[in-house]
């Protein structure tokens, strides 16, 4: 990321060009951007397949500075809690101090971002009472004790067993009890820092830094509560992570270190199954010249005048990408028992070949609680006659 001045206004004003680059490369597979956060020079972003999204609620976004005393978010890290199927997931990138020497500091920094981590939910008061955490970045930790030669000859040997003993994030884990539940995949791959910029080639300036793997990504599951010698212990809703690769990408050198990326399977049993919105699965059907569009909401959910639903092509890159939109209570033609109709009207539809989709937007929740099914509107021309000769458009 540029963090200077100019670039941070300049992506507060448009898309950032990651942003922008990742929804090209994700939306013709059907991911769209659910959330982003970024403080200077370190940025998260969320995409989810679209089915996903009614069951994805973003709760908060927090940047947490720790560069000059806390003032300054050169370093630091950045959050972005959410519930996913019922549970809750927080997910942290970072960035610590760097230099050999300030492993203490670096250590101190994983501790205040950890601990600057409070939620408003009442149920969930502490960021290690969360399902899952997922926390990389440029951890900084260096290999201590042994020389450059030593390191190199390792590395250029693929022998890194020795290189794992004086790494010091797993030194750490070894004296401390809560960073211990940090799981991590094996290091397999060489230390991804530093390089010369666009080569392979380790630092060959004055100061020859040490190579490291500074570049890292952990993960936690929550704590089971342990159960009494005599009470059976509570079956635990279905929620595991499985690692399937942790690897590095020697490929990219447009930095002094290599990207680093891990990909996991997470097997769970929804703790929230059905969407609080249904838009009905047949397609829409239409009068006159508006599209109505039908939908369901549970008994709990709580709706606002402010919510919305949203026509989409499929292949959309964001929830801003809509066609068209219609606040469910200005454009409402009929409600009873559970069962409401709104409408577009048609002239906000463009002719087109291209499948639809319906999103329902919750203002009190902030995220997308129900989606159609993907559906077509025929162009005007294909408008079947009706019983008075009448145009009536086919869905």
């Amino acid at each position: 990321m540029n963090c200077g001045i100019m670039s941070l206004l300049s992506d507060t004003a448009f898309e950032d060009p990651w942003s922008s680059f990742f929804m090209d490369v994700l939306s013709p597979l059907s991911f769209v951007k659910v959330s982003s956060v970024r403080m200077q020079g370190l940025l998260l972003l969320i995409f989810a397949k679209y089915q996903h999204l009614p069951f994805i609620q973003i709760l908060s976004t927090k940047s947490t500075p720790t560069g000059l005393f806390g003032y300054w978010g050169n370093k630091g890290g950045i959050n972005i809690f959410l519930k996913f199927y019922g549970y809750y997931v927080s997910i942290i990138n970072c960035h610590l101090p760097p230099h050999m020497a300030n492993n203490d500091q670096r250590l101190e920094h994983f501790d205040r971002i950890l601990e600057m981590q409070n939620f408003e939910a009442q149920d969930i008061p502490n960021i290690l009472d969360h399902d899952l955490i997922l926390w990389f970045g440029d951890m900084n930790f260096r290999i201590e004790d042994f020389g450059l030669h030593f390191v190199r000859e390792s590395i250029k040997n693929q022998c890194y067993s020795d290189l794992w003993e004086k790494d010091q994030l797993s030194i750490a884990k070894r004296h401390d009890l809560l960073l211990r539940e940090f799981q991590e995949g094996p290091l397999l791959f060489p230390p991804t820092y530093k390089f010369d910029k666009n080569s392979n080639n380790y630092d060959t300036s004055e100061k020859k830094r040490k190579p490291a793997w500074t570049d890292r990504i952990l993960w936690r599951l929550k704590r089971q509560p342990q159960a009494a010698v005599h009470t059976p212990r509570l079956s635990a809703p279905h929620f595991t992570l499985f690692p399937r690769s942790y690897v590095s990408h020697m490929l990219y050198s447009i930095s002094d270190h290599k990207p680093v990326t891990s990909t996991f399977d997470l097997e769970l049993k929804p703790l929230v199954s059905a969407p609080l919105i249904t838009l009905l699965p047949e397609s829409p059907c239409t009068e006159e010249s508006d599209l109505l569009i039908s939908y369901s909401l549970t008994a709990d959910f709580l709706s606002s005048p402010w919510d919305w639903i949203g026509l989409y092509k499929v292949g959309l890159r964001h929830i801003n990408d809509y066609v068209s939109y219609v606040w469910v209570r200005d454009n409402q033609v009929s409600f009873s028992d559970g069962l409401n109709q709104v409408y577009i009207d048609i002239s906000d539809i463009p002719e087109t070949e291209d499948q639809f989709l319906l999103f329902y937007y919750s203002n009190n929740l902030h995220s997308v609680v129900g989606i159609s099914k993907p559906f077509k509107i025929q162009p005007r021309s294909f408008l079947a006659e009706g019983p008075l000769d009448e145009a009536q458009p086919q869905i």
